[in-house]
């Protein structure tokens, strides 16, 4: 009741009247008069001096009014929030993604689709990357490899062989392709464990009976191939994220399907979310468009 008794006091004096101030609310103006006698009454105090038709107020009343259309004020830019935040003109998506590449074009894509939507990015491994999203501390993933898991939404995106790369001082950057064995006691760097790159080409090479000689385990494609342009050793990444340099050699691998995935994931209890769902929306659209 005491809201609605504000609402009609905030009314009259902005109308200055009784009259004016009931056909603004869609009230009769007995209704209105009530309801500010009632809020007089309940409070012991007097907000307008009536004057035939005028309602002047008093100075209760005046410090009353600037309460009141602040409150109003306030009331009217939440409405406006929650509008905007309706029509994806305001908020935020967090995303975790195991490299710049795929999240890259895809927050590109979403933007322009929703220039106020403020984005965030968290590159890790796809361990830190999934962990992130369980724990809410991030909206959308988008992994290389996503186990079975009910609690989970996969979308999938881009598959990418993996290739190999070299300095070009190296014996095989002569070559287009080499064998998985040509590894074998190779010096290798390599990611660390948690990345579902180093997963599949371990696995790969384990199944050809290859054991490299790994010289360097490091958190990061870039360093990666900082490590290979001082002559380190070997590295190895999915093709699509495989960055040219005068002083490397890209080698594919001739006789092993190895594969890098990119997949958008979601926790399934927020499929509902108006962002996450234009996210993904977006992804789709992207992926017809192809």
């Amino acid at each position: 009741m005491r809201y609605t008794s504000l609402r009609s006091f905030h009314a009259v004096a902005r109308a200055g009247g009784f009259t004016a101030a009931a056909e603004q609310l869609g009230v009769s103006q007995p209704t209105l008069t009530a309801q500010i006698a009632t809020l007089e009454a309940e409070f012991g105090v007097r907000l307008f001096h009536r004057r035939n038709r005028r309602a002047e107020l008093t100075p209760t009343g005046r410090d009353l009014l600037a309460i009141t259309t602040r409150m109003f004020s306030e009331e009217r830019e939440a409405l406006e929030f929650l509008q905007q935040s309706r029509e994806l003109r305001l908020g935020q998506l967090r995303v975790g993604a195991v490299g710049p590449y795929h999240v890259t074009e895809m927050l590109a894509a979403f933007s322009r689709r929703y220039p106020g939507i403020e984005l965030s990015v968290a590159i890790g491994n796809s361990t830190q990357a999934l962990q992130d999203l369980r724990d809410y501390r991030t909206d959308v993933a988008v992994l290389a490899h996503i186990d079975d898991d009910p609690a989970l939404l996969a979308v999938p995106y881009r598959r990418h062989p993996v290739v190999v790369f070299t300095r070009t001082d190296h014996p095989f950057a002569s070559r287009t392709a080499i064998a998985l064995a040509d590894l074998h006691g190779q010096r290798m760097i390599v990611r660390e464990k948690g990345s579902t790159t180093r997963r599949a080409f371990e696995e790969a090479m384990r199944a050809a009976g290859v054991e490299p000689r790994i010289v360097v385990e490091i958190g990061s494609r870039e360093a990666i191939r900082e490590a290979v342009i001082h002559g380190l050793g070997i590295g190895y990444v999915s093709a699509a994220e495989f960055v040219p340099d005068p002083v490397l050699h890209r080698v594919a691998i001739a006789d092993a399907q190895i594969f890098t995935y990119a997949h958008v994931v979601i926790l399934r209890e927020r499929a509902d979310g108006r962002v996450i769902r234009a996210f993904l929306d977006t992804v789709r659209t992207m992926l017809r468009a192809e």
